[in-house]
């Protein structure tokens, strides 16, 4: 059986991208999910003189671990004034130490969600043009606009957004 990663690209404790990520990695059909909680990792701020003087983390190391044992990647971004944020950034500062290609071309469906009609497309943006740089194989995208109104525990509330996401789920369960 694969073993999906799902990783929402926050540390906040309620983050509206884990449950997402969850959620989407969970329609997957024979997989096995692992849930990535940025939370679950003590990663002092990334700086060479840090790294230099004290080495890499053990937990930076059990991340790579998790990512490296994984066969497929659903990750959604957090958007901070229109990028990454800083808990996210610093874990792939932090795995890019280790290794350069630390997505390991792995399938990936890319995606993010705000509260906002934006839908955090300018961190998605970003992360389109900067992951396949660093082993990204990024098999579907996809943005969530207005998280709290388009999403309920029983999934995707609006019909229309709905219908993307299932094909996208579909092209990343394709190619795993």
């Amino acid at each position: 059986m694969k073993n999906i990663i799902a990783l929402g690209g926050s540390n906040s404790k309620k983050s509206i991208n884990k449950t997402f990520a969850s959620y989407v990695a969970n329609q997957i059909v024979d997989v096995q999910v692992t849930i990535v909680d940025l939370n679950d990792f003590d990663l002092p701020l990334y700086g060479i003189d840090t790294e230099t003087n004290n080495g890499i983390p053990e937990d930076v190391k059990r991340l790579n671990s998790l990512l490296e044992l994984s066969d497929g990647l659903v990750i959604s971004l957090a958007e901070h004034n229109g990028s990454y944020s800083t808990a996210f950034k610093n874990a792939f500062d932090w795995l890019s130490r280790i290794d350069k290609k630390l997505w390991k071309n792995k399938p990936m469906l890319l995606m993010a969600t705000t509260p906002g009609a934006r839908g955090g497309i300018g961190v998605l943006s970003s992360a389109k043009m900067a992951f396949p740089h660093l082993g990204g194989n990024i098999i579907a995208d996809f943005s969530l606009p207005s998280f709290y109104d388009n999403f309920s525990e029983n999934g995707i509330k609006d019909e229309e957004l709905n219908t993307v996401l299932k094909e996208k789920i579909k092209i990343f369960q394709e190619a795993l």
